[in-house]
């Protein structure tokens, strides 16, 4: 596989986005739950960039992994400020630092009720994030859960301030639990978890060139932990260390497996 199928696959995209783009459509507010990003896309009742939006970069050379927020904004909170990070790029300034990668992320934008506007994963439809997980060999998806929904009908959690790391990955899946577990982050294995696991291959995380990637479930208290005030505007400048600390060991674990990969 080399760079002439990164660029069969983009074309899978209706237009080729470099730089921090955020896109525009018709859209807005209905109290109907959305199957997937379609419906958010046609509805005409809601309003791109008041209700909702989308940020994604993709580069021009092949990058072996894209780091996911499909519940980036208001919908799970903090999201959108790690898979930014994550993907090499400062939220604040969107400086990049050390090695980059591509990324997608759908956000709601309202001051609240933007839970109506989450989409499963397996929903994921988009066709500029299927695209970027049809390019890549490994994914990453970040989102954020309760206390209540990350123990029901599992088990529980050894710390509130945890992550539950699911997808189809075995291998990135472990590195990522040894790295967090290495920066002093509770986190579990939650491959076995009946709704959390991230193990459907519809999954977006698992739309890869190898059929898996790494679904990364964060509690709210441990997402509420990396900024010192968690509001839209403001988390983006006030990230604390834990959120540093996490973006860190993230990247060392997706370092340790791009390092074990062969393009061919």
């Amino acid at each position: 596989m080399g760079t002439s199928r990164r660029v069969f696959l983009g074309l899978i995209a209706a237009t080729p986005m470099l730089g921090h783009t955020t896109t525009a459509h018709t859209t807005a507010a209905t109290a109907a739950a959305y199957a997937n990003y379609s419906d958010i896309y046609r509805d005409p009742a809601l309003r791109e960039g008041v209700d909702w939006g989308r940020r994604m970069l993709r580069h021009p050379q092949f990058g072996r992994t894209v780091v996911f927020a499909p519940h980036g904004g208001g919908i799970e909170t903090g999201t959108s400020e790690l898979c930014l990070a994550i993907a090499g790029y400062h939220p604040a300034t969107l400086q990049p630092s050390g090695q980059v990668h591509d990324y997608w992320m759908f956000e709601g934008l309202r001051s609240s009720g933007n839970t109506e506007l989450h989409v499963t994963s397996t929903g994921c439809d988009d066709h500029y994030a299927r695209s970027l997980a049809a390019g890549a060999l490994n994914a990453v998806a970040l989102h954020g859960c309760t206390i209540t929904e990350a123990e029901r009908n599992w088990r529980t959690l050894p710390d509130q301030a945890c992550a539950l790391v699911g997808g189809a990955n075995a291998d990135l899946r472990t590195r990522v639990i040894t790295a967090l577990t290495g920066a002093g982050i509770s986190a579990v294995d939650a491959s076995a978890h009946p709704t959390l696991d991230g193990g459907d291959p519809a999954n977006i995380v698992n739309r890869t060139l190898l059929g898996a990637g790494v679904q990364v479930e964060m509690t709210t208290p441990l997402r509420t932990g990396m900024f010192t005030t968690n509001t839209a505007a403001q988390r983006k400048n006030t990230t604390t260390q834990l959120f540093w600390d996490f973006t860190t060991a993230m990247r060392s674990a997706v370092t340790g497996l791009e390092a074990t990969q062969q393009i061919l």
